[in-house]
């Protein structure tokens, strides 16, 4: 199948489409259900059998991109990305078949500076979007796994403890607990794990409120090493070595302060390698996450790529920012800053280049399409909820000037044509 990727200096577009191969395999159990397949088409439709599948998230089609293009790509490669996916999921809030990621990644270095930069990215992102309570949850595949198998977990069965584990802030001990049970994992290894993580099973309920993440973090550090057999090899460890690394170099980010190791966090997409990362919002399922995903680019083109990125749900942010009140009121009660009516036939093209000029300034413009009557025009910018109203009356045009009338206060004053961006605006900021 041929496919069409466009590039640009920073952002990256994949087909919405891809190759089913290409696409199972890489989210674990619970992700390859929810894969959207595309029946063969034509003589094979009775066939029952799916050759292609909607994409189910940006990161596997870059690494394909990433293999096919490689030496066409700068060695560190980073790239944007934000187009709709699509999961078989059950509608529910926060939660769609049809959604936007807004993703950030690196590719071509394993330095843990890049963990730190995307930590820093996701917090402005967030930050400039008004959110003051958000924690970026961190933590360590590696490390994980090695606390798990030295805890008792069969290797084989690292799987199915990563989804229960992963669970444990939405289910409770308890619910985690049988699920664990359910899978037939040893149960000895879950007692231990929570004993030796949470030696107060209070601050697993406050994990995930902001506090004191510092302070959390060095102890965290602490128990890690513990649960691996507190053995020099466990204090050694490589990923231990890599999240110290992390909250250093965040420390110097915006990121400072808003990153919290969560020894429960494992993610249930199969391709990460090493750290995890995600979102949490008081209330709210993942705003986002990401990883590092040294081995999935080596899946298409037979050689490693390291990697490492991070994806921003925008359905959810905006559900949350919603709910809250968050987005500027005249944002939200009014499509435009200005509303230029049409006086007549005759000022049609004087309307149309008034429009044109505001627009051109930053304005938020809304040309009313035909000459009606002035009070209807004015009816349907009340409507709207647009503030202002530009006229460009016979007298106006004679005398170089627009009547700007302001729909909340009734006032009407005429400004000179080349004044009306600049006049607007300090209306507006008044």
């Amino acid at each position: 199948m041929r496919r069409a990727v466009i590039f640009t200096a920073k952002s990256t577009e994949t087909p919405a489409v891809e190759n089913i191969e290409t696409l199972m395999g890489k989210y674990g159990e619970e992700g390859n259900q929810l894969i959207f397949k595309i029946l063969k088409r034509g003589v094979h439709e009775s066939t029952g059998e799916a050759d292609l599948a909607l994409r189910y998230d940006l990161t596997v089609p870059l690494a394909r991109v990433v293999a096919e293009y490689r030496d066409k790509l700068p060695k560190v490669f980073k790239r944007y990305q934000i187009q709709p996916v699509w999961r078989a999921d059950r509608p529910a809030r926060g939660r769609f078949r049809e959604f936007y990621q807004c993703d950030v990644d690196v590719l071509g270095s394993r330095s843990m500076v890049v963990e730190a930069e995307i930590c820093a990215a996701v917090s402005d992102v967030l930050t400039k979007l008004g959110f003051e309570d958000f924690t970026i949850l961190l933590n360590h595949r590696e490390v994980l796994e090695k606390i798990m198998t030295v805890q008792g977990v069969d290797p084989s069965q690292l799987g199915d403890a990563f989804t229960v584990w992963d669970k444990l802030d939405k289910i409770g001990v308890a619910g985690a607990r049988r699920e664990w049970e359910d899978r037939e994992i040893y149960l000895g290894a879950y007692d231990d794990l929570i004993e030796l993580l949470y030696h107060d099973l209070g601050e697993l309920r406050t994990e995930f409120r902001n506090g004191d993440n510092e302070n959390w973090n060095e102890d965290m550090l602490e128990r890690f090493p513990m649960a691996m057999g507190d053995s020099e090899e466990a204090h050694a460890n490589q990923g231990l070595d890599e999240l110290s690394r992390i909250l250093e170099y965040a420390g110097r980010t915006s990121a400072r302060g808003k990153i919290r190791l969560a020894p429960n966090l494992a993610r249930g997409l199969s391709y990460y390698t090493g750290t995890i990362m995600e979102i949490k919002v008081e209330g709210m399922p993942s705003l986002g996450g990401g990883g590092r995903y040294d081995n999935l680019v080596g899946m298409f083109l037979g050689k490693d790529v390291p990697a490492c990125g991070f994806s921003l749900g925008l359905e959810r942010i905006i559900v949350v920012m919603t709910e809250r009140g968050m987005f500027p009121a005249d944002l939200v009660s009014s499509p435009a800053d200005v509303m230029v009516t049409i006086w007549n036939e005759d000022s049609m093209n004087e309307s149309i280049a008034l429009a044109h000029e505001l627009r051109a300034t930053g304005l938020r413009v809304d040309l009313y399409p035909d000459a009606d009557k002035m009070g209807k025009q004015f009816k349907y910018a009340s409507s709207r909820g647009i503030q202002f109203v530009a006229v460009l009356g016979d007298d106006e045009r004679a005398r170089g000037e627009v009547a700007i009338k302001n729909m909340r206060s009734g006032e009407q004053r005429s400004v000179n044509r080349a004044e009306v961006a600049e006049e607007l605006r300090k209306e507006k900021h008044s």
